[in-house]
């Protein structure tokens, strides 16, 4: 059986680690750089930093605080936000990204996901989907883009689908329903997902207790992510990995100095 991953993510906003409930009311999390560290310490298997207003306002990529992190940073991390060409992309792994995460740009223009996974590898192609569930008596769920703000007109799983095709090796999938709210993760999305794409799902949305994890990776996620939970102290990375480990699920554990 594959190692799990425990992933925290650092919504950055202003250049400083910010966390919401279902994308709103954000409150400030610190330094993004101390976090960095701090995650690298506790047993974090990868980490994310997302730009979560670069799409809303039109700007750039992270490159600076990205050579800042990789300069402290000893375990893999992908960016996202902004990323609206392959030169952005670009910027970013040869700033020292590992994971150059799309979602925006990706929809208007899906041969983004093709130049970049041509850059480095699909390895380093990252698709963010972020999906938000429709009513009705059958399960599915809509893609949002410019950070969970506005339809797509794109169902999630055939989006995931066709992004895969196209190259990208990894799908970052957040529920907008359960973003911040500590109910657990969309457990439904996360099977329809990873159900219809080779390649590893990150669960993402709704993290509270550590069996929330374990259940991830049971709906067939590869990894699992969370922020504030995490950045707030309700939860630490060794909590999450023991209760993992107690379900059956293989962890990578730090090293012993």
């Amino acid at each position: 059986m594959l190692t799990r991953r425990i992933v925290p993510c650092l919504d950055v906003k202003g250049g400083r680690v910010v966390k919401g409930v279902r994308f709103e009311e954000l409150r400030d999390a610190g330094d993004p750089v101390e976090q960095a560290r701090a995650y690298g310490r506790a047993g974090a298997d990868e980490l994310c930093f997302l730009d979560i207003s670069a799409s809303l306002e039109s700007r750039g990529t992270l490159a600076a605080l990205v050579e800042r992190v990789a300069r402290e940073l000893s375990i893999p991390f992908a960016v996202g936000g902004g990323v609206r060409s392959v030169s952005d992309a670009e910027a970013l792994l040869r700033a020292g990204a590992d994971k150059v995460s799309m979602n925006t740009a990706a929809l208007a223009d899906p041969r983004l996901i093709t130049q970049v996974a041509r850059l480095t590898g699909s390895q380093s192609a990252l698709l963010a989907i972020d999906a938000k569930r429709l009513a009705g008596p059958t399960a599915a769920w809509v893609v949002h883009s410019h950070g969970g703000t506005r339809p797509a007109g794109r169902d999630a799983v055939a989006w995931a689908r066709e992004a895969v095709g196209r190259g990208a090796g990894e799908i970052l999938l957040t529920s907008i329903d359960r973003d911040g709210t500590g109910s657990g993760f969309d457990l439904e999305l996360i099977h329809a997902v990873s159900s219809a794409v080779p390649v590893p799902v990150i669960a993402s949305g709704g993290a509270g207790a550590p069996e929330h994890f374990a259940d991830a990776f049971a709906a067939g996620a590869s990894a699992a992510l969370a922020a504030s939970v995490f950045h707030f102290g309700t939860l630490t990375v060794a909590q999450v990995k023991d209760e993992c480990t107690r379900r059956g699920f293989p962890m990578r554990w730090p090293l012993e100095e």
